[in-house]
């Protein structure tokens, strides 16, 4: 016969080992779109989060389709977390589908977005540096957007016409902005915003670890200016869609690719032919793949060119593994194989003149005081 001390310790044995799985039930269940919002949700979340990504690492957000099962995914989440400006084109069916109405974060909601034209997709052969340095920031109001309360209902994406684009059509607009490090900054103030929404329990909690979130992001962000301020400014940098807006402009360097936003669209011969052109033009030093896009091209350039393919860069996705498997470990290792391939020391000053505003963001530092 079992004593009654054996039996008062098993019970107790027993509760402790239930107490990991009820403390795992407690976190906020936390959907993202994609993994670089993922890796944000949990460096904000910490212990309280349980977060899912749709799109994976190495994913592509752009040809996602979605499953019944995420559908499911979503019912079940306390917030879900997406980037906006159209880069999921197919999220607001999703929510629809899903029956979904928790909290919304927008992730891009309150940042200067960058403008973007279809049509240059086909302007390549006029070396226009994709007119990273006139996109009318100002004509962009953010209200008309309407995700202010992260509400289902206000998201109005309907006038946009997904259906007729099959989910994928970005608008005039540049989605990337988390390749710019100090908008990447909304992104973590919405994060952290929506998570108090959900969870107000442990909204201190949420706040300092954004702060501690953004005080690593800056000291990475200075870290690649020191490194990226070595390449110099005439520099063109290929690579496989045009996801690199952002980043040129914040770092002051000009990106050019055989498409567009996009990674669905195939470039035409006349846009690979204006690209050869441009290369022996401007005495291109180096093609990039990048993890999540067709590498044929990239590979079709090289060899067409003689230029050798000096990395991959990561843009839309994280990688499995290694480095890049974050965000801020993503971002710096971009910084580091641009360096790596096309640094010239000695070109440190061609920063200062065109791109000072981007040291201040008198704008963005609102966005810690929420």
């Amino acid at each position: 016969m079992m004593s009654s001390s054996l039996s008062r310790w098993l019970v107790g044995a027993g509760t402790l080992l239930a107490l990991p799985a009820a403390m795992a039930a407690e976190r906020v269940n936390v959907v993202t779109s994609f993994s670089i919002l993922a890796d944000m949700v949990e460096n904000v979340g910490g212990e309280h989060v349980e977060v899912t990504s749709l799109v994976g690492a190495d994913g592509d957000a752009h040809v996602f389709s979605p499953s019944p099962g995420d559908a499911r995914s979503l019912a079940q989440a306390d917030l879900v977390v997406f980037n906006g400006l159209l880069f999921e084109g197919w999220m607001e069916r999703l929510i629809d589908a899903s029956d979904y109405s928790g909290p919304l974060v927008t992730a891009t909601q309150g940042v200067d977005a960058r403008a973007f034209t279809p049509q240059a997709e086909d302007e390549h052969s006029e070396h226009d540096e994709h007119k990273h340095d006139d996109h009318g920031h100002d004509d962009h109001g953010h209200d008309d957007h309407g995700h202010d309360d992260h509400g289902h209902d206000d998201h109005g994406h309907d006038d946009h016409g997904h259906d007729d684009h099959e989910g994928h059509a970005h608008g005039n607009e540049d989605p990337h902005a988390w390749q710019d490090m100090q908008q990447a900054q909304v992104y973590v103030a919405n994060i952290r915003d929506g998570l108090i929404e959900a969870d107000s329990d442990n909204a201190d909690t949420y706040r300092a670890n954004a702060e501690r979130y953004l005080e690593e992001m800056a000291e990475v962000d200075s870290e690649m200016r020191d490194l990226l301020s070595e390449i110099p400014a005439s520099t063109t940098i290929i690579t496989g869609h045009d996801s690199f807006g952002y980043f040129a402009n914040a770092y002051g360097l000009r990106f050019l690719s055989p498409v567009g936003l996009s990674t669905e669209a195939d470039p035409s011969a006349a846009s690979i032919a204006d690209l050869v052109d441009v290369i022996e033009d401007q005495d291109v030093q180096a093609l990039f793949h990048e993890n999540m896009t067709n590498q044929s091209i990239i590979t079709q350039l090289a060899e067409e060119t003689g230029l050798p393919i000096a990395g991959t860069l990561y843009a839309d996705a994280l990688a499995s593994e290694g480095e890049a498997s974050t965000y801020l470990g993503m971002m710096r290792h971009n910084a580091e194989v641009l360096n790596a391939a096309l640094a010239q020391p000695g070109h440190d000053d061609h920063h200062a003149s065109n791109h000072d505003d981007h040291d201040d963001h008198d704008d963005h530092d609102d966005q810690h005081d929420h």
